[in-house]
């Protein structure tokens, strides 16, 4: 027993045995080592082995306390499923070795803990030990039948630690399995082990009531059919919630209810639980009475919920929780409905109470669960003689029923800043999904907005949860991916505690990973589907679209950090950009020139030789008659040389400008798309290094192997839209406009303006005045994206001067194509 453990061999056991449920070639090497390393059976005479291996096992046990024993019990069942038809045996063989051994050793410690030095060690390696066998026992329970009367003196445990309190609950779930299949019974075992339960019961708090009264169900209801001592008990409590319920109404602020809150939530608590493993309604116990027993129980939890204490409140829900599982019609009664869906839909409502609610929904989904795997294997056995399995549907199709009626609120409960509340609202629509209660389409919105939760063991399982989708149902991913998006960004809106800090749409680590990657990762597999969804993010940056700013910016994030693998992605989203650029800065250039013209004329009500005049100077941004009257080629240069010159410009523009600065801030406002779109794609062309001549004779109708090549990434390029960032911390749109604030738009709209007037090559030209072109163009990018870094910002990268004589530039000719 004092054998030193070897931490690292238990690490790595841990390590190893929680890919159990792996690929299958994992997954049989894991079955495979651990068949030898412990369910191999050990020679009798060799006592050390043995005891290296309950160490071995109970130390992987005890590490794995907090993350719990799903992989003890798929690994068990695996190995004795394989051998079933098999005439030899060695894993049960060792499975009974294993239990009769773990057993020697409990008493063994047990005899060893008046040792005060060893006490916590032995108190430790103790639990461990029991809960191995709890384990074992639920795996196969048969294994434990001869060794329950040497369990149960350990429910007389005096608790002080939390390790008494482990031992307890472990012995009264193990008894609770193995009492029903033991044969004939001593009458004194059964009553010793009742009494028990119920002074555990009356004693101590709600973990241990919980499995005591759940071990006294299947002792009662299974074996000795003692209903009058159950009764008895559950009048106790029932009479003492019925007593405080009318004292309470009688003086809702009497000092008697304070005193005796202890006794009012041990005794909601507690009528819940007994409600949920006996039908009090049964003539068993309540005998010749018409007193709809459950009706009343209803009543008197609910009348605790709208108590001012949260606690109460929150014991009378759990209490009523118990109740719905073993009467799950009462969830279709209207005041429950009100109840749950209230608390679930109401922002300002408890975070506990929520809580609540979803745990009790998830109880619920897993007590159908096993209930519909035990029917599934009751009809198995006597598939011939019954219909079992027609049961197991009519369970079904309430627990449908009951999920139709709390989804949307459930859904809606992701909307939450709270991880834990998020966590139980994705508990309950896995289960759901697992047992095929709903039409899984209406979900993956809401599980593609889970799959960017900043906890990662949130984002795996929803992740699991679109694969699973995926698998069953091809093209529902692609059907719900782009409201998945926008759901996203609710999703961190409602996540992000600063909320002066815009919401971004990458991960703030050394990956800068997109949040949607495992999305878009799910999609780019089928080119017809990855396009539709890339045109349809980028038509939401579209002036018609009218998106919020900052949702374009989580998309442009997203689009900037995607898991991008061959070129032709970047380049058929670079080649949209253009075609965007080209229709939405057209439009918005002249909604600008517009707006100016139309104050103008109520201003100044010119004459009509004015009016003329003025159209043309407002409509070519303010220019001079005398720059209006030079050649077009002379002109581009004075635009991209003269610095006095653009001063004079705005000067002119900033003349026109209307007293309603509206126009202004609209401007501001749909530019910022436009502004997204052409930091975008330069982000992407230097993040890939593309020249201006590949992003120009990229066709999307081109075979796909002609763009199929591996992107070659380049480390270090980040997307960072400085103007767009700066426009939503400052508020611009709803903050006073400025004269220097004026003088920074009317800039971006002449260089908006430049940049359009320039969008395309001049086919006309000579090859020394597209030089001219391009260096204007590249200057109004840069002015617009703020300058910056040449390896963010700039216009041209190291690569694309080699191709500075191409007639393309940094914008693509959308009108030549």
């Amino acid at each position: 027993i004092e054998q030193p453990t070897f931490p690292k061999i238990t690490e790595m056991c841990v390590k190893m045995i929680r890919r159990v449920n792996d690929e299958e070639g994992i997954k049989k090497l894991v079955n495979e080592t651990f068949q030898k390393l412990w369910f191999t059976p050990t020679p009798h005479h060799d006592k050390e082995a043995m005891t290296r291996k309950i160490l071995n096992i109970t130390d992987v046990v005890a590490a794995c306390r907090d993350t719990g024993y799903d992989w003890f019990e798929q690994l068990l069942q695996n190995l004795l499923k394989s051998e079933e038809d098999a005439s030899y045996k060695p894993v049960k063989k060792a499975c009974t070795q294993l239990v009769d051994n773990l057993v020697e050793h409990i008493l063994k410690y047990e005899e060893s803990l008046s040792d005060s030095d060893n006490k916590g060690v032995n108190s430790g390696r103790l639990v461990a030990c029991i809960t191995t066998l709890f384990l074992f026992s639920k795996i196969r329970p048969q294994l434990m039948v001869k060794h329950a009367m040497t369990m149960q003196p350990y429910l007389t445990t005096k608790c002080s630690t939390q390790n008494d309190f482990m031992v307890i609950c472990n012995v009264a779930k193990i008894l609770e399995l193995v009492v029903p299949l033991m044969e004939h019974p001593s009458e004194t075992f059964l009553a010793t082990i009742e009494e028990d339960l119920m002074k555990l019961i009356i004693k101590y708090g709600m973990t241990v009531v919980q499995h005591c009264v759940s071990c006294l169900g299947a002792v009662v209801n299974k074996v000795t059919q003692n209903y009058k001592f159950v009764w008895a008990c559950f009048n106790r409590y029932y009479g003492a919630l019925s007593k405080l319920k009318n004292q309470h109404q009688e003086d809702p602020n009497s000092t008697i209810l304070t005193a005796n809150k202890p006794a009012l939530l041990r005794s909601l608590f507690t009528v819940g639980a007994l409600c949920r493993h006996f039908d009090f309604d049964q003539e068993d116990f309540k005998g010749n009475s018409k007193v709809n027993i459950k009706d009343k129980v209803l009543e008197l939890l609910m009348y605790f919920t709208k108590h001012s204490d949260e606690e109460v409140q929150t014991k009378a829900i759990i209490g009523l929780g118990f109740a719905f599982i073993q009467h799950p019609s009462l969830m279709f009664e209207q005041e429950v409905k009100t109840l749950y869906n209230s608390i679930l839909s109401d922002k300002n409502c408890s975070v506990n109470l929520k809580i609540q609610v979803l745990k009790n929904l998830q109880t619920y989904l897993q007590e159908e669960d096993t209930r519909m795997q035990q029917a599934d294997r009751d009809w198995k056995k006597v598939a011939k003689q019954e219909d079992l399995k027609e049961m197991g549907d009519i369970s079904s199709g309430m627990s449908s029923s009951i999920m139709q009626l709390y989804l949307k609120q459930v859904l809606e409960a992701f909307f939450h800043n709270q991880s834990s509340v998020r966590h139980f609202a994705l508990n309950v629509i896995a289960l759901t999904l697992n047992q095929g209660l709903i039409h899984p389409v209406q979900c993956v919105p809401y599980l593609i907005a889970m799959g960017t939760d900043p906890e990662p063991s949130m984002r795996n399982k929803a992740d699991q949860q679109l694969v699973e989708i995926d698998k069953k149902y091809a093209g529902f991913i692609h059907m719900k991916a782009v409201a998945g998006m926008k759901m996203s960004y609710q999703v961190q809106q409602a996540i992000n505690t600063c909320p002066k800090d815009p919401v971004r749409g990458f991960r703030h680590d050394e990956s800068s990973s997109a949040l949607c990657s495992h999305l878009y990762s799910m999609i780019r597999g089928n080119r017809q589907h990855r396009r539709a969804f890339l045109i349809s993010l980028l038509n939401l940056f579209d002036d018609t679209a009218k998106t919020e700013v900052n949702m374009l910016l989580y998309i442009a994030d997203n689009l900037a950090c995607f898991p991008y693998q061959t070129q032709e992605e970047p380049l058929f989203i670079m080649h949209h950009i253009d075609i965007t650029l080209s229709v939405s800065g057209s439009n918005l250039l002249q909604s600008f020139k517009e707006s100016m013209v139309k104050d103008k004329k109520k201003e100044r009500k010119p004459s009509s030789d004015e009016e003329t005049e003025s159209d043309s100077n407002s409509g070519s941004g303010s220019e001079s008659e005398e720059e209006t009257s030079k050649p077009r080629r002379l002109r581009k240069r004075v635009d991209s040389d003269s610095d006095s010159d653009e001063e004079n410009d705005i000067n002119a523009v900033m003349k026109c400008l209307p007293e309603n600065s509206a126009p202004l801030i609209e401007f501001a406002n749909v530019s910022q798309g436009i502004l997204l779109l052409l930091m975008l794609k330069q982000h992407l062309k230097n993040l890939c290094g593309f020249s201006d001549s590949k992003i120009q004779k990229y066709s999307p109708s081109e075979s796909a192997k002609v763009y199929d090549k591996a992107i070659n990434r380049k480390t270090g390029v980040h997307f960072h839209p400085k103007q767009t960032l700066d426009f939503l911390r400052s508020d611009m749109a709803n903050s006073k406009i400025t004269e220097e604030v004026k003088r920074s738009i009317v800039k971006q709209y002449l260089d908006f303006k430049l940049l359009m007037e320039h969008l395309d090559p001049d086919e006309e030209e000579e090859d020394g005045e597209v030089s001219a072109s391009t260096n204007a163009r590249n200057k109004a990018i840069t002015s617009l994206l703020g300058g910056g870094s040449p390896k963010n910002n700039a216009a041209e990268t190291e690569d694309d001067e080699s191709d500075g004589e191409d007639r393309g530039g940094g914008t693509s000719g959308v009108r030549r194509r």
